[in-house]
C-alpha cells in the first residue's frame, strides 16, 4: 500500500501544472503565460537533446568535419595515404641512390672516371642546350595569313630609315608651327632607334600640326599607344605618339597650328605624359630641334 502511494504521488507531482508567467515591473500587466507540468518539461527537453543529437550526427556524417575526428575511417584513410606518399618518395631517393652507386662501381670496375654531380649537372644543361637549337618550324594556317596582311595594312605607312639627308633649299625656306609648349628631355638619336624627340607637357595638353597637310595615319599601336600621322608639301611628315586622344582621322586636311590630338602617355614605350615627335623628309629622319623652337 505504501508503495503505490508513493508511486501515486510520484505521478501526481509529474502531471501537476505550474504556471509560469511574465509580468509587467510596473503595471503587473502579464505579458507571457505558460502552463507546464514536469511531464511536460521532460519531455521538451528530451526531445530537443534527441533533435540536437540527430543534427549533429549528420552533420559529421555527410561534411568534411568527420575529418577531424580521432579514429573515424576517413581520417585515417587520409593519414595512411600521406604516410605512403612520404616512403614513396623516400623509396626514389634511394633508388637513385642506389643506380649511382652502381654506375659508379662499374665504371671503376671498366677503370673510367666515376661521374660525378658536376658532370651530371653539364650533361643535363647540354642536353637543354641541344633540345632548344632545335630548328622549329610553324606551319602558316588560314588565320595567320589574314593576320599578316592585317599588320601589313596598318603597318603601310611606316618609314624605312636610311642615313641623314642633305638639306635641301625648299627644307631651309619651310615654316613650321612647334607642335606643343614644352621641356625637350629625349633628344634626337639619344638612343638607338629614336628618330625622334621627346616633349614633356602637360597630360591633355594640346597637339598642332607643324605645316598644313593631309592625315595619312590614326590609330592605335602596341609600342607607341595612340598615333596620328600627317602627309605635308615638299615630301615632309611629321608623326605624333604617345597622345592620350586622337582629333582627326585618315583623309582629313589640316591647318597648321590646327590641333590634332591631346599629350597622353598611351603605349608600352613611355614613361609618362609627353609627346614623341618625328619628322621625316624624303623617308628620312631629321632632327626636329634644328627646325623648331619647343
Amino acid at each position: 500500500m505504501a508503495t503505490q502511494k508513493k508511486n501515486k504521488s510520484f505521478l501526481k507531482k509529474l502531471s501537476s501544472k505550474y504556471r509560469f508567467a511574465i509580468f509587467n515591473e510596473q503595471t503587473y500587466e502579464e505579458l507571457f503565460v505558460v502552463r507546464l507540468s514536469r511531464l511536460n518539461v521532460f519531455t521538451i527537453v528530451g526531445s530537443f537533446g534527441i533533435v540536437l543529437i540527430i543534427l549533429v550526427s549528420i552533420l559529421i556524417s555527410f561534411t568534411g568535419l568527420r575529418e577531424y575526428i580521432p579514429g573515424y575511417p576517413d581520417a585515417n584513410e587520409r593519414l595512411l595515404i600521406v604516410r605512403n606518399a612520404q616512403r614513396v618518395d623516400s623509396l626514389l631517393v634511394e633508388i637513385e641512390k642506389r643506380d649511382k652507386f652502381i654506375n659508379n662501381f662499374q665504371a671503376v670496375i671498366r677503370g673510367e672516371m666515376p661521374e660525378t654531380a658536376e658532370d651530371i649537372k653539364n650533361r643535363t644543361a647540354a642536353a637543354k642546350n641541344n633540345s632548344s637549337n632545335r630548328e622549329i618550324e610553324f606551319p602558316r594556317s588560314e588565320q595567320d595569313s589574314l593576320f599578316r596582311m592585317q599588320i601589313e595594312r596598318e603597318e603601310r605607312f611606316n618609314l624605312s630609315v636610311r642615313e641623314t639627308p642633305q638639306r635641301d633649299i625648299a627644307l631651309e625656306s619651310a615654316f613650321f608651327v612647334s607642335p606643343i609648349k614644352g621641356i625637350v628631355v629625349n633628344t634626337f638619336g639619344e638612343t638607338s632607334g629614336h628618330y625622334g624627340v621627346d616633349v614633356v607637357a602637360s597630360p591633355g595638353s594640346r597637339v598642332s600640326s607643324v605645316m598644313d597637310g593631309m592625315v595619312t595615319f590614326a590609330g592605335w599601336t602596341v609600342e607607341t599607344g595612340y598615333v596620328i600621322q600627317i602627309q605635308h608639301p615638299n615630301n615632309l611628315i611629321s608623326i605624333y605618339k604617345h597622345n592620350e586622344i586622337i582629333l582627326k582621322e585618315v583623309g582629313q586636311v589640316v591647318k597648321a597650328g590646327e590641333a590634332i590630338a591631346r599629350v597622353g602617355n598611351s603605349g608600352e614605350l613611355t614613361t609618362g605624359p609627353h609627346l614623341h615627335f618625328e619628322l621625316w623628309y624624303n623617308g628620312l629622319p631629321l632632327n626636329p630641334v634644328d627646325y623648331i623652337a619647343f
